[in-house]
């Protein structure tokens, strides 16, 4: 017998001139902090529709959140929430200004010591400041679920929290404030969303064929689809409204909803970006195809369903398959752009070592969720992407 235990809350706003409902959907006397990044949001005219909406409001303002957001910024950020007393807390940027948002609400009502203890040693989040999303990346689907996941770069560590008291209270999805973006940060979406995919669905049967179809169905748009915006030489708005909501089912909890999941790959890449500052999604390529070669005899089933259904592999045995399958996997995110590859970023042994002594260190005996890969593992994964 299955569990099925989906519950997301979060009102989605998609579609283009969604920004002006904001109003609506933010109580009247909210005193709002508003988070972006480096500022491209005042170049592609984001910054401005938002300001424009939130004309009746108290809004004060916090910039410089980077990619791979990091912890000693996101301090700063709480330090604002807690002296100006904020009471609403709105992300305006990608999934990094998102997750670094996610950590600013909880961290400000924290009543423990430092609450980086609530991420490394995983204690529940009790309470946070409500937020909101306006989102101009697609990938990590943190505009739709209770994850987040945060740098501290003076230990070289990254790590993830969850908690349902920091889910958005909405998102706005609004496709045009995504033309902007250089294509590379479009591939990137698009190959993270794509993994975020194949560790929900390429584990073991479980009798889950709906699930099965939509991830499916998923990675299929986001193969179509990503290749479509990386050829395009003008931004398309059907094309990028699909990666967008590619990129949003690909994380919210349906597609996990009764099947096995495992997020190996991801707590892997994590690292490399810790120890090198790699874009997220590269790590995932990186690591990814190693993943699958070092897994093909245990999670064949599902390996062979993944290379017929979506690469339209049929042809010789089960392995050949699947040796096909990784092929086409590593291509494709080559396709986007992508180096998939150790080597080719000036990364080698001492860093797979560095890798392998921190999950030890930690205690961690197995990688998340399914106990079919463990941490002697991990050396022979990266190994092979050298």
């Amino acid at each position: 017998m299955l569990n099925f235990n989906f519950h997301n809350p979060v009102k989605i706003l998609f579609g283009e001139g969604k920004v002006t409902e904001l109003p609506q959907n933010i109580p009247a006397d909210a005193k709002i902090l508003m988070t972006y990044g480096g500022g491209s949001i005042k170049k592609n005219g984001v910054y401005e529709q938002v300001k424009k909406a939130l004309a009746n409001y108290n809004v004060l303002e916090f910039g410089g959140i980077e990619p791979n957001p990091r912890y000693e910024t996101a301090m700063k950020a709480v330090e604002i929430v807690k002296n100006e007393n904020i009471d609403f807390l709105l992300a305006v940027g990608g999934g990094s200004v998102v997750d670094a948002t996610k950590f600013i609400a909880a961290a400000a009502p924290y009543k423990g010591g430092e609450p980086w203890e609530f991420i490394a040693q995983a204690i529940p989040v009790q309470s946070a400041v409500p937020l909101g999303v306006v989102l101009t990346l697609p990938a990590t689907g943190t505009e739709m679920n209770k994850n987040a996941v945060i740098t501290r770069e003076a230990t070289q560590e990254k790590m993830a929290f969850y908690s349902p008291h920091v889910m958005p209270q909405f998102s706005v999805l609004d496709p045009s404030f995504t033309y902007s973006l250089p294509k590379r940060q479009v591939a990137n979406g698009v190959v993270d969303a794509f993994v975020h995919v194949l560790e929900q669905y390429m584990t073991y049967p479980v009798n889950s064929p709906v699930q099965d179809r939509f991830s499916e169905g998923i990675m299929l748009t986001l193969i179509e689809e990503g290749r479509k915006a990386i050829s395009l030489e003008t931004p398309d708005y059907n094309n990028r409204a699909n990666i967008t909501w590619a990129a949003t089912m690909a994380l919210n909890g349906i597609i996990a909803s009764g099947v096995k999941e495992c997020w190996a790959t991801h707590k892997i890449g994590h690292e490399l970006t810790a120890f090198h500052g790699l874009d997220h999604a590269l790590t995932l390529a990186i690591v990814l195809p190693g993943f699958m070669n070092m897994v093909k005899e245990r999670r064949t089933e599902k390996m062979v369903q993944f290379a017929e259904r979506v690469w339209n592999i049929t042809e010789g045995d089960d392995m050949s398959k699947i040796d096909l399958l990784i092929e086409k996997t590593d291509s494709f995110f080559r396709e986007m752009g992508m180096l998939t590859l150790l080597s080719e970023h000036g990364i080698g042994l001492e860093t797979i070592d560095k890798i392998v002594e921190r999950f030890k260190s930690r205690g961690d005996e197995r990688l998340p969720l399914l106990e079919d890969v463990t941490l002697n593992e991990i050396g022979d994964i990266l190994k092979q992407r050298i």
